[in-house]
């Protein structure tokens, strides 16, 4: 499952685990198509990976402070820094490997 956001941005993107941002629309088709892959991804990587979906109409300011404009829109934080971005649907093995970097 997908963590609600319960402490500020911030403090989410801090930690020393990555955090996957998901940028979404409910009323994008791409973005239903991406949920599953991201799901199976978070079953894979287990507590190594945090899952946020951020819907892009209930949370506009940070849309705008981080410039998301299409959807959806992947990053990826460890440490407070983005260390991946991209718009569009993502493959499991383009998202596997980006992780993989990190741990490196």
């Amino acid at each position: 499952m997908a963590e609600k956001q319960t402490t500020s941005f911030r403090d989410l993107i801090n930690g020393d685990t990555p955090v996957l941002i998901d940028f979404f629309a409910t009323w994008c088709g791409p973005c239903h198509a991406y949920s599953p892959i991201l799901q199976q991804l978070k079953k894979e990587e287990g507590d190594d990976l945090r899952l946020v979906k951020i819907d892009v109409d209930r949370n506009q300011e940070i849309c705008q402070k981080l410039g998301v404009t299409s959807m959806p829109t992947t990053i990826i934080f460890q440490n407070g820094e983005q260390k991946f971005r991209a718009a569009g649907v993502q493959s499991i093995g383009v998202l596997k490997a980006e992780l993989e970097k990190l741990r490196a």
